[in-house]
C-alpha cells in the first residue's frame, strides 16, 4: 500500500492524504481521522526519504564531537546521549554522532551545514570563544549549545549553573574549617572550566581566604592528568587541606593519587569532585557536585532543538539547571 493507492481507496486526493498524515491544520478533523484509520488498517507507513524530500527535512539531529577515549566509558556523556536518543525515537527521528579530530571540527560543521545533512545540531564542550557557535549563528542554522560561550548574539543553550555549583563546594569545605583549598581544573579554554575557576576565586575572596597560585592546577580532563595534578598539589609546602576537582574524568585520577600516596581521604585531605565518579579504582561515596538528570537533560536539548526548527526564537531557549551537593565520606573537619 502506497500513498497513491491509499488516496484512491479513500477517494481523496494524494495531497489531502499526505497533509492528513503529516498533521497539517488545514485538514479537518473528520478527514484526518478517516485517513489515519484507513492507513492503520492497510498497514501503510510513509516512505521516510520521500517525506524528507517533501518537507525539506532529514528528521535527523546531530552531534559533531571531538571524542576522547574516556568519553566511551563516561556515564554522564552516555546518559545525555541516551536521553537524546530516547526522546527522538518517540518522535520517529534519529540522532547521529560524528566523531572528529579537533583540527577537523569546524570543517566538519561547515560540511554538515552546506549539505543540510541534519535538521539541527547539539554543540558540546563549548569554549569561552567558540568559533563553531559563531559560525552556526552566522549561517542561521538551528543548534543548541550544551554549555555557554561569550557571544553577543542570542543563541539557544542548555547548561548547569557552574558558579552556583562551585559555591556549594566552597561553602561546604569552609563550613568544615578548611582555608587552604585547591582547585583542579579542566583546560581553561572550555567555558565550564573558566566559569568554575572564576567562581572559586570569587568565593575564596568573599570568605576572606587567600588563593595560593600553586594550588590552582588546570589542563586536566582524564585520569592521567588528574593523577598528576594531585601529585603536584601533594608536593606543595604547605599543601592544601582540601581540593575541588572540577570534572569527574580527572576526579578518578586525583582520588587514586591520594590513595596511592597513603592519604586518608576525609581526614588528611578532603576532596569534592564535580560529577559522579563511582569507579572500581576509587570506590564510591565521594562528595560530589552532581548534575541531576542527564537523561532528562538530553531529552530537554532535543525538545529545544525541535522548537528551534519549528521557528521559536533562540533567545527564548536558554535553560539553566541547578547542580546539587551530595555529601560523602571524602570531606571531614580540617585538622591542619
Amino acid at each position: 500500500m502506497n500513498l497513491k493507492s491509499l488516496a484512491r481507496t479513500l477517494g481523496i486526493s494524494k495531497t489531502t492524504v499526505s497533509r492528513a498524515l503529516n498533521g497539517y491544520p488545514e485538514v479537518n478533523v473528520h478527514t484526518r481521522e478517516r485517513v489515519l484509520a484507513a492507513a492503520k488498517e492497510a498497514g501503510y507507513e510513509a516512505n521516510p526519504m520521500a517525506r524528507s524530500l517533501a518537507v525539506g527535512r532529514t528528521n535527523v539531529f546531530g552531534i559533531i564531537y571531538p571524542l576522547l577515549p574516556s568519553d566511551l566509558g563516561d556515564p554522564m556523556f552516555l546518559g545525555v546521549v541516551g536521553g537524546m536518543s530516547a526522546a527522538l525515537e518517540k518522535s520517529k527521528m534519529n540522532l547521529i554522532i560524528a566523531p572528529v579530530s579537533p583540527q577537523n571540527e569546524l570543517p566538519s560543521y561547515e560540511q554538515m551545514v552546506r549539505g543540510r545533512r541534519v535538521d539541527g545540531l547539539v554543540v558540546s564542550r563549548t569554549l569561552v570563544h567558540d568559533e563553531r557557535i559563531a559560525y552556526l549563528v552566522k549561517k542561521g542554522f538551528p543548534f543548541v549549545a550544551h554549555g555557554r560561550t561569550e557571544l553577543k548574539q542570542p543563541y539557544a543553550w542548555f547548561d548547569y549553573d557552574n558558579e552556583a555549583g562551585i559555591g556549594l563546594a566552597c561553602a561546604h569545605l569552609i563550613e568544615h574549617g578548611h582555608s587552604r583549598i585547591a582547585l583542579v581544573s579542566a583546560p581553561l579554554e572550555l567555558n565550564f572550566a573558566c566559569q568554575r575557576k572564576n567562581s572559586f576565586i570569587a568565593c575564596m575572596q568573599a570568605a576572606g581566604l587567600a588563593v595560593d597560585p600553586r594550588h590552582l592546577v588546570d589542563n586536566t580532563l582524564d585520569r592521567r592528568t588528574g593523577y598528576q595534578a594531585m601529585q603536584e598539589l601533594l608536593a606543595c609546602s604547605p599543601r592544601p587541606t582540601a581540593v575541588i576537582v572540577d570534572n569527574h574524568l580527572s576526579g578518578v585520577g586525583a582520588v587514586r593519587a591520594l590513595l596511592d600516596a597513603g592519604i586518608e581521604i576525609g581526614k588528611d585531605m578532603s576532596v569534592i569532585v564535580w560529577g559522579s565518579i563511582e569507579d572500581s579504582l576509587v570506590g564510591s561515596n565521594v562528595t560530589t557536585i552532581d548534575q541531576p538528570g542527564p537523561n532528562e537533560a538530553g531529552a530537554k536539548m532535543t525538545e529545544m532543538l525541535s522548537a528551534l526548527v519549528a521557528g521559536t526564537p533562540p533567545a527564548q531557549l536558554q535553560v539553566l539547571w541547578q547542580p546539587v551537593l551530595l555529601p560523602g565520606a571524602t570531606v571531614g573537619r580540617c585538622i591542619a
